[in-house]
């Protein structure tokens, strides 16, 4: 292989390449701007065209950063010829029958690939079950490139951590797992990402076990999720308030501190259907992953039932209870509606006639049109409510004081208010005379 000096990117002599500018490459992107040249590629040129315009579509990192970056931003694969350190940060959902889709990372190998040059290293950093890299993205680059990985180019994997919406645990804080084709690839990249990453980097054994590391952390997490959720169910069914349950048992040491709740998004809710994928492939029949993906999948249903009890207990007709709901996003203060379960809340509701108003400020209005068919409305257009359901607990929302919530009701009892996650004090809802309901 023709040497590849990192040198040479310290120099701005070759630029970095990330393909994909949504929550994950951004944040790459404009951490490597900082110090390096950095051309920031995505196929989309509605959203290239805001990032030129300096607003930042994901909310990660806000407009003016984004009018501060020096990232070149582009739709336009011509762009790429000046780099030869190439990042791929596109999306890796599920289709139907939770079966991996890797169109995109398929499509963005076949860009790549047609833009190599010898010497050039590609980094995949998108969700993936273990052997797409090997097995999938480089045959797609040597086809395309006409050039041997190894030989002429190198490849590497290295499992994004961003947690959209989180403000303490950033790009540059958290340990990067880096994964080379072999050990040259694995010094270049490693030397690279220490340029930004101040946390520093873990330099895993292969690309398969930086692939794997990252698939069950996320399957870890929803596993556990799953857990609180039955154990809310079996609680409710018991008559015990599942939040006073968790407090108590958190004062032992070693009690993990998770709590029920949805499970949505691009990495809880899909990474898991990855690993049980490849599992299957090999013959490998999972248990507990998919006993928690199925517990988590049916929680919208299951709520919007706790609910309909509720009408039907406090005797409020259904045709006529007015219900807002609060959040649509996947996750509190994001903007993401990408595989929210706030949907299936609202989907089980319409099958019994109710249709409820939706009030996310975080999300865009056009977005939610598009993605769900759903109309947002404004706060101020929770008026005479029977029922509030605040499904994302967004910082304005859990801001909210009892009297500010208090006006969106209508005078008449009886008043509901469901606090999915527990954020509201439900003595003082309680001493109110609202029903009062959470996970």
């Amino acid at each position: 292989m023709e040497s590849f000096i990192v040198e040479d990117i310290i120099n701005r002599q070759t630029a970095v390449a990330v393909i994909g500018l949504g929550y994950v490459g951004l944040p790459i992107a404009a951490a490597f701007s900082k110090r390096l040249r950095v051309i920031g590629f995505d196929v989309n040129a509605r959203k290239i065209s805001r990032y030129q315009s300096g607003i930042d579509v994901t909310g990660e990192l806000g407009d003016e950063e984004i009018q501060r970056c020096s990232i070149e931003f582009t739709s336009e694969p011509d762009q790429l010829d000046a780099a030869r350190f190439f990042i791929i940060a596109v999306p890796t959902p599920v289709q139907s029958g939770n079966v991996p889709d890797l169109q995109y990372v398929q499509g963005a190998s076949r860009i790549v690939g047609k833009k190599l040059a010898r010497g050039s290293v590609v980094v995949f950093e998108s969700t993936v079950y273990p052997g797409v890299t090997e097995d999938i993205c480089i045959p797609i680059l040597e086809a395309e490139s006409g050039l041997r990985c190894g030989e002429n180019f190198k490849v590497g994997y290295s499992p994004e951590r961003i947690n959209p919406g989180d403000q303490v645990h950033r790009l540059d804080n958290i340990v990067k797992i880096v994964s080379g084709i072999d050990e040259e690839a694995l010094r270049i990249i490693a030397e690279v990402y220490e340029l930004v990453i101040d946390a520093g980097v873990y330099r895993a054994a292969s690309i398969k076990v930086a692939e794997a590391a990252k698939v069950i952390e996320n399957a870890q997490r929803d596993i556990n999720i799953a857990f609180m959720n039955e154990l809310s169910m079996l609680f409710h069914q018991m008559g015990i308030d599942t939040q006073e349950v968790l407090e108590a048992a958190g004062t032992k040491w070693n009690f993990l501190p998770f709590s029920p709740g949805l499970v949505g998004g691009h990495c809880i809710g899909i990474d898991p259907y990855y690993l049980t994928y490849k599992a299957e492939d090999t013959g490998y029949r999972s248990r507990i992953i998919l006993a928690g993906r199925h517990i988590n999948d049916g929680m919208g249903a299951y709520i919007a039932q706790q609910i309909i009890k509720a009408l039907v207990k406090l005797k409020l007709d259904l045709n006529d209870a007015k219900i807002g709901l609060l959040g649509l996003a996947y996750k509190e203060n994001c903007p993401d509606i990408r595989n929210t379960k706030v949907t299936d809340i609202i989907a089980e509701l319409r099958d019994y006639g109710i249709h409820p108003v939706i009030a996310d400020p975080y999300v865009d209005p056009q977005e939610a049109r598009d993605e769900y068919g759903l109309e947002l409305s404004e706060l101020s257009e929770m008026k005479d409510l029977n029922m509030l359901i605040v499904a994302v607990p967004h910082e304005e929302f859990a801001r909210m004081s009892f009297s500010d919530i208090n006006l969106m009701f209508s005078e008449k009892q009886p008043k509901v208010m469901v606090d999915l996650k527990g954020v509201y004090s439900k003595a003082e809802f309680e001493n109110e005379g609202y029903f009062y309901w959470r996970l």
